[in-house]
């Protein structure tokens, strides 16, 4: 049975704990270090199926008030598919009005979240 320690530093509140976590043979064992809950769900998802919302820009034709418009996606899309995500973001052009929480690309990556505006153009 390996057993494998995992230091992490909390990113869900302003306290920052630091956060030690036993795994074994790719199981949560322990988490130890956290001050809330929080804290513990966050380890136990970042060691076994780490996600990230992904935030850029992309291009508005036609626009008076902006030439590139923010977009996030609208939920957590699994870490190794950021690259792939972005990668399908590069090119994309939107037409003007755009309005906050228009979709920009449905089912980004096959993934499941749209990604959406985050600004008006």
């Amino acid at each position: 049975m390996a057993s494998e320690e995992r230091e992490l530093i909390c990113i869900n509140c302003p306290l920052g704990c630091m956060l030690t976590v036993v795994m074994q043979d790719g199981e949560v064992v322990s988490v130890s270090g956290n001050t809330c809950k929080r804290g513990e769900i966050y380890a136990r998802k970042e060691v076994t199926n780490p996600t990230r919302i992904v935030t850029t820009s992309v291009a508005v034709d036609g626009s008076a008030i902006e030439r590139r418009v923010s977009v996030k996606t609208e939920r957590d899309v699994p870490k190794g598919q950021i690259f792939n995500v972005m990668k399908e973001l590069k090119g994309v052009r939107v037409s003007a009005p755009v309005e906050i929480g228009d979709v920009i690309i449905h089912d980004v990556c096959n993934t499941g979240v749209d990604v959406v505006a985050t600004k008006r153009a």
